[in-house]
């Protein structure tokens, strides 16, 4: 870390086909759901963040083995005697889409957009507590203590054209909690590989190559014109891979992989992700806004929370619900993050006769009703594995009355903390254990949702980004993870396995993310 690193739909036939004659080889694909906004900084949601970086740079960039390679920058590492100063060295040449020449100030810019009060993204870098311009292609990032993981965690911020974003009064990112419109939320100005030729959220976007790309020689991609669709209905998204209107499905319905495989022209590819999804409760709150006990929470007792915990049976999850591909989990991180380890990632034994009693103990004999909140276009099979929960809990008397919204409404209802009950997937942008514990459970993190507060959680939270002993660093988030998996702050679920479908025709490597980067995709004559 201290020297310098040199990285080495049948209807929708006529809008898939609209756009075909406009390049050479143009790439359509579909998933179940939109990114929630252009903006690179509003929102730290995975599709969304993969959305933006097609069009916009990162400082530093990921290969499709996931391993650190240069961006915008093309050397970094601390200062000798300055463990806290990270000096990046900035590729000269580049260009926005615009025409306008990329420098230390659009880099400066942009990390500063990233940590201001709307954006979602802050969290990533608020180690940072100065950043200097060197000179037009340098830049100094000063950090609160040492910061081991400051390159990893800027793989995940999008660098914008400050004129740019001045010129259309976008200085801030967009509040996507608040639900506001901004000129950065349909339009984009990055120097990525890729521009944003049209943003019709919830319809369609569509992206051009862009020929001045720096890095097209290393990427290898030949793709001109992409045409992404989403398509929330998972019949219609495997007929469209199927009669070939799509090229690529990112999340093609698992009761249908065996169709897909029959098919001569299309192939799966599969790989575990780092994403773990769960259920979270609210623990802290006087009252749930949708149960029917008043006076008190039963979330606060950690009794009821075991309780849901035990009732919920996640092997016929896997078996029935996710037809084999998922991993049943304890804790919420996956294999691959720094951090995890099998030991922790054990669940409690499926259990319903202790959950009862716990239960009963806890003083619910008859259990109660409350309301679960669930996307039904984010994760895979999300709607379905609520609806499987709902009988479980009724076991134990927990009557759940189901709401399924569309992701762009279930993460306000989250973000605002309008919701008791609701399920989230967290990926790991950074693969360290920081990112899950500094967004959902320390006190004041932005995903930290339950209310849960532990001074210990905190002072460990904050002690992971400064503290660079190796040793030291996995003793703390060891520590970390065991305290939270005791108190039960969080339901896991499982770790995602990811099934891409796509045309034979279609070479595009798959990362343990679940991002396609298309600036590595081939089409095949």
């Amino acid at each position: 870390m201290k020297a310098w690193l040199v990285p080495t739909t049948v209807a929708m036939a006529v809008c898939f086909g609209a756009w075909e004659a406009s390049a050479k080889n143009v790439l359509r694909w579909a998933s179940q759901g939109d990114a929630i906004t252009a903006d690179p900084h509003s929102a730290n949601e995975s599709p969304t963040i993969a959305a933006a970086l097609q069009v916009h740079d990162a400082l530093i960039d990921r290969d499709p083995d996931m391993k650190l390679i240069a961006g915008l920058a093309t050397k970094w590492g601390t200062l000798p005697g300055q463990s806290n100063v990270w000096r990046l060295k900035l590729r000269k040449g580049v260009k926005f889409h615009d025409g306008t020449p990329f420098t230390a100030d659009d880099a400066i810019f942009s990390l500063e957009r990233a940590k201001q009060k709307s954006s979602d993204m802050k969290a990533y870098i608020s180690s940072i507590v100065e950043m200097r311009k060197v000179d037009d292609h340098t830049v100094d990032l000063i950090t609160k203590g040492p910061n081991p993981i400051l390159p990893n965690q800027l793989t995940a911020i999008g660098i914008m054209s400050r004129a740019w974003a001045k010129k259309h009064k976008v200085e801030k990112p967009q509040d996507f909690r608040k639900q506001e419109e901004s000129y950065a939320a349909r339009h984009a100005n990055g120097t990525g590989p890729y521009m944003l030729k049209l943003r019709e959220p919830g319809v369609r976007t569509i992206l051009v190559r862009n020929p001045n790309w720096w890095g097209w020689k290393d990427a290898g991609g030949n793709v001109d014109e992409i045409v992404y669709t989403p398509i929330k209905n998972a019949a219609t998204r495997v007929a469209a891979l199927l009669s070939g209107q799509v090229d690529f499905v990112l999340d093609p319905p698992f009761q249908d992989l065996n169709r897909i495989k029959r098919n001569p022209n299309l192939k799966l590819v599969q790989k575990a992700q780092i994403r773990t999804i769960f259920f979270g409760i609210d623990g802290s709150s006087k009252e749930l806004r949708t149960a029917d006990v008043k006076g008190k929470n039963p979330f606060a007792d950690k009794r009821v929370r075991e309780a849901m915990y035990r009732v919920i049976d996640i092997e016929a999850i896997r078996r029935v619900v996710m037809k084999g591909y998922s991993v049943p989990a304890g804790m919420i991180t996956a294999p691959g993050v720094t951090g995890y380890t099998p030991a922790l990632d054990r669940r409690l034994a499926h259990d319903p006769a202790r959950a009862k009693q716990l239960l009963a103990e806890a003083g619910y004999p008859n259990g109660f009703s409350v309301r679960l909140d669930c996307p039904n276009n984010r994760y895979n099979n999300d709607e379905k594995i609520c609806i499987a929960v709902v009988p479980m809990l009724a076991r134990i008397g927990i009557r759940a009355t189901l709401d399924a919204q569309p992701k762009s409404k279930h993460f306000v209802t989250v973000a605002r903390k309008q919701s008791d009950f609701y399920m989230l997937g967290w990926g790991v942008v950074t693969l360290d254990s920081h990112f899950v514990f500094s967004y959902l459970f320390h006190s004041r993190g932005a995903w930290n949702r339950t209310g849960y507060s532990n001074a210990r959680i905190d002072e460990l939270t904050d002690a992971m980004p400064v503290t660079s002993d190796l040793k030291k660093r996995n003793a703390i988030i060891a520590e970390a993870w065991k305290i939270v998996r005791d108190d039960i702050v969080y339901l896991p679920l499982h770790h995602q396995v990811i099934v891409w479908g796509m045309s034979k025709k279609l070479d595009l490597p798959m990362r343990a993310d679940d991002a396609a980067y298309f600036r590595w995709a081939k089409l095949k004559k």
